[in-house]
């Protein structure tokens, strides 16, 4: 166990944005139980602790949960507890990405999908990304990034692509995100998981990327590193979700370290907290207690999440300055912080058993 006591400030009080944070994964374990019962649905097995698997056991996983999200009202809540559990890990702006097309059967078209999950984040600090899937078709794509662009103005800010990225190719996805491009949304695609640092510049040159989901591989060709510090294009990085993957080898083996100094700008999320267990505020102590970040480079963590954001220009000039308070103004935290080393073990214990 590691132990960090009275030096370190209070990173709940840092203010942070959660950029990566999908609609099903962020729901609440007593959510799914509830309304699993409603709906005569099972539940699905946690992953195990400590166990390298496939993409297929988390995906069977995630599609058991997604079945339980079957009306307007079940997505509206789920955002809006998102939301809520963002603010309460000190999270001033939240982005939730969604792929209107795994609910519209249910709720009778995309758009119904859309606006239910907008009226979640209203009045709240909550983006919304709309994301088609790699292992969809460019038509597929081009659907959503049109449907993204008709609520721009309501909430919509980025448009996506989610899923493995080895079902999909990158050049095919062109046509989809000139379209969301054209209407100033964020292109935030998911690259450099799997694929190696080929797929992270693809996205960056064709897609036009302004932030890549995970990005990992990025780290093993300087190319690609310089040409994502020099674009100023953000990793949204994830650490408890890649040992479960096996691509790293532990948590301690998140390469942050030689993404910061290569100059790439990191903005720290939390992918699936439902099935990683592994909230906003527990992903910043993961970095401290783990990767042995300082507070300096926290506060650059931070920054850079909501630098790298689609929130308003006040409210990120607002969190930009209540970093700054945080690293040289405020007092120390006297309290204590322990870690376990488990990170299917904190405040979110993923899919109830």
């Amino acid at each position: 166990m590691t132990q960090v006591t009275g030096s370190r400030r209070d990173l709940r009080r840092l203010p942070k944005a959660n950029l990566h944070l999908h609609l099903t994964g962020s729901m609440r374990p007593a959510t799914l139980v509830e309304l699993a019962d409603r709906y005569g649905l099972p539940l699905p097995e946690p992953l195990p602790t400590g166990a390298v698997h496939g993409w297929s056991a988390f995906q069977r996983r995630y599609d058991l949960a997604r079945a339980a999200l079957r009306t307007a009202d079940d997505l509206r809540r789920v955002v809006a507890e998102a939301a809520e559990d963002t603010a309460a890990d000190g999270g001033g702006w939240l982005e939730i990405q969604v792929d209107p097309t795994t609910y519209a059967a249910r709720l009778g078209g995309l758009e119904p999908v859309v606006e239910a999950v907008l009226a979640g984040a209203a009045g709240g600090r909550t983006g919304v990304v709309l994301a088609a899937s790699w292992a969809g078709s460019p038509e597929q794509a081009l659907r959503v990034a049109r449907l993204a662009v008709r609520y721009a103005d309501r909430g919509v800010v980025g448009f996506g692509l989610s899923n493995d990225e080895r079902l999909g190719r990158v050049a095919d996805f062109v046509p989809a995100a000139r379209v969301a491009a054209g209407a100033g949304l964020l292109a935030v695609p998911h690259g450099g998981f799997y694929e190696p640092a080929r797929h992270v510049r693809d996205c960056v040159r064709l897609l036009g990327a302004h932030r890549i989901g995970h990005g990992l591989t990025a780290t093993a060709d300087p190319a690609t590193l310089e040409l994502l510090a020099s674009r100023a294009v953000a990793l949204e990085v994830c650490p408890s979700s890649y040992p479960p993957f096996g691509v790293t080898a532990d948590l301690a083996s998140t390469p942050l370290r030689t993404l910061l100094a290569a100059g790439v700008p990191v903005a720290l999320g939390t992918d699936d907290p439902l099935l990683f267990g592994t909230g906003l505020l527990d992903q910043y102590v993961l970095t401290r207690d783990v990767l042995g970040c300082s507070d300096a480079e926290l506060a650059t963590l931070a920054a850079s999440s909501i630098d790298a954001s689609a929130a308003p220009p006040a409210l990120r000039a607002q969190l930009r300055a209540g970093v700054a308070e945080w690293l040289h103004g405020m007092d120390k935290d006297s309290g204590s912080v322990c870690y376990s080393g488990a990170p299917f073990a904190r405040t979110r214990p993923g899919v109830p058993r």
